[in-house]
Parts: structure tokens; C-alpha cells; sequence
């Protein structure tokens, strides 16, 4: 999830402690609680620092490590080391109760988005991304701002939130239920397809498609169960040429393919250099494909500079890769 909601969801289990009786006795438990828990749902997300290094090592660990299962078991005893000098007369049970629910309830949150975690690390690498909740849900962190108002207004915090939990629980399996009819309709429409990507969007009622097949890419989106296929491409292997092998070498492209599963390639020759782009297909926004990378390499085919990430059009992909229009 965003890191909006995070800190709402943490506000939230905050308010849904004073239901534990040794919390709602003593406000001193009550006020570490609370802190541990806004911290708690903050904190595996501090990888979000490693875009200041690059956004080759930001995608290749973003929620990695940091939402691994010896990490959720680890940021609670390092949240309370912090917290509970300045709170000695908390429980410490409770203290680290609350605040382990804080951190699991940020990775368990982030497997329902479309870009997932590694949250079995270190048991397996593999990424768990059910794509049934947005990064960003409106409804979510709607339902939860209006829950911190009736706690400000003086309801009681713990009955406030059990109910909107409760309602977020339904919401999950609604979004679940609408997740498979699309997945339905999909597979109706292309009877041969071999992966089927799905992913929400901010909307409710609307989703990104993108399939392979053994032959084939589509790329698509589905309306209220309506699936309409907007890109099709012919499905061609990687080969494995003298440019594309040392593109390969570049971090940037091998970070990209790390975390991209579905994706295009092209390769551009120009007077004096070569071009080597690779295009996730999942990303499509007003038809234009956002997330790439791109790797420039000379005549001598050594890499002369490169780029990975969101990039809105190819005007500012050219500045970043310092090319001029050809």
C-alpha cells in the first residue's frame, strides 16, 4: 500500500489496542502502543531510501528484504528497544504485541497489490502479488480517515475500527470475487493463453490485463466485466545477439528483468550507437507503456548510459538518456 494508508492503518490498530484490557488500562501502554503500531506500519517500507541510490537498486529490493518473514520478527524488537526506554512502566508483552501485528499487517497488506513482496524470503525469492488491491485504494483509506474522525468525536476506538475492519474484510472478498470474473472473461476470450496478469487500478470497476500466450502478447483493460483487448504483439524471444548480451550486463536492464514478468524487446541502430529497450506490458496508461528500460551502448558495444523506471514520454526519456533526437 501507500504510504498514506500505512499511516492510517497504523492510527487504526492504534485505536483497535484499547480493546486489549491491559492497553485500555493503563495510558501509558496505551499511548507506546500507539506509537508502536505508526511506527510498526511504517517501517518495512524504509527501503523506499535506496531511490536516492538509484531506481535500479530501488526495484530490484524494494520490498525485499525489508518484508522478508526474520524481518517482520526482527523491526518490532527494534521498534521497542527505541520506544520503551522513554515509556518504563509499559506492558513490554503488549508493547511487542501490537506493534508485530503493525509491521505483519503492512506485509500482508502489500501481497494483496499488484506489485507484491518477497514475504517468504528466506524460503523463496519468488514474489506473492495476488493484484487484487490498487497500491493506492480509495475506499481503504476513505474508510479509515472517516474511522479517525468518529474517534476524534469521542466513539470508542476499538469498536470504531473492528466494524470498519470488518467492512474492509468484505471489501477484500468482493474485490476477489470481481478479480475472478474478469479472469473469466479473459480466458474465454483467449483460450490459449499460457499467464494471465490482472491488476487493479484506483477504480473500482476497472482493470489492467496483460496475457501471454505461446505466440502472442495482449494487452488489455476490463470494464465492469467487459475485457477489451487494446494492444496485441507477436510473442518473439529474447535472441541472444552480441548487443543484447552486453545490453544484459547493464544494471539498470537487469534490474528491470528481475521484476518484470511480461515484457517486449526492441533493439534501434543508429549511425553511431545502438538502442536496446525492453517494455513492461503491464503498465499501459492512455497508450503509452510507462515502465522500461533502455540501455545506449556504442559501436564497440560498451554501455555509454542507461535507464529504468517511470517514464511518461519520450521526450523525457531522451533527456534522461542524454540522446538527441535522431
Amino acid at each position: 500500500m501507500d504510504t498514506g494508508t500505512h499511516v492510517v492503518m497504523g492510527l487504526a490498530l492504534g485505536g483497535l489496542a484499547t480493546l486489549d484490557p491491559v492497553v485500555a488500562e493503563s495510558s501509558v501502554t496505551a499511548s507506546s502502543v500507539l506509537i508502536g503500531t505508526i511506527v510498526g506500519s511504517q517501517i518495512p517500507d524504509i527501503d523506499t531510501v535506496l531511490k536516492l541510490k538509484s531506481n535500479a537498486v530501488y526495484i530490484r529490493n524494494h520490498r525485499g528484504v525489508t518484508h522478508s518473514i526474520p524481518a517482520v520478527l526482527l523491526w518490532p524488537l527494534i521498534i521497542i528497544a527505541v520506544v520503551y526506554p522513554f515509556f518504563p512502566t509499559a506492558n513490554l508483552l503488549h508493547l511487542w504485541i501490537w506493534t508485530f501485528v503493525a509491521v505483519f499487517l503492512h506485509v500482508f497488506v502489500d501481497i494483496f497489490n499488484a506489485y507484491g513482496t518477497q514475504a517468504l524470503r528466506p524460503f523463496s525469492s519468488k514474489w506473492v502479488a495476488l493484484g487484487v488491491i490498487n497500491t493506492f485504494d480509495p475506499f481503504i483509506f476513505a474508510i479509515h480517515v472517516i474511522g479517525l474522525f468518529i474517534w476524534a468525536t469521542g466513539v470508542h476506538p476499538g469498536y470504531t475500527f473492528i466494524a470498519i475492519y470488518a467492512i474492509i474484510v468484505a471489501y477484500y472478498v468482493v474485490r476477489f470475487i470481481a478479480k475472478m470474473r474478469v479472469h473469466r472473461e479473459v480466458r474465454k476470450m483467449i483460450p490459449d493463453a499460457t499467464e494471465i496478469i490482472i491488476a487493479p487500478t484506483m477504480k473500482f470497476h476497472i482493470w489492467r490485463i496483460a496475457v501471454m500466450s505461446e505466440k502472442q502478447f495482449f494487452v488489455g483493460r476490463a470494464e465492469k466485466n467487459k475485457v477489451m483487448i487494446l494492444d496485441q504483439f507477436n510473442r518473439v524471444a529474447v535472441p541472444k545477439t552480441a548487443v543484447i548480451e552486453a545490453a544484459k550486463k547493464d544494471k539498470n536492464l537487469s534490474a528491470f528483468l528481475s521484476f518484470s514478468p511480461v515484457y517486449r524487446w526492441e533493439v534501434d541502430e543508429f549511425d553511431e550507437h545502438f538502442e536496446v529497450r525492453f517494455i513492461d506490458l503491464r503498465y499501459r496508461s492512455n497508450g503509452y507503456y510507462p515502465f522500461v528500460a533502455v540501455v545506449k551502448l556504442n559501436r564497440e558495444l560498451e554501455i555509454i548510459n542507461s535507464y529504468t523506471g517511470w517514464i511518461f514520454s519520450e521526450e523525457k526519456l531522451r533527456k534522461k538518456l542524454d540522446i538527441l533526437p535522431s
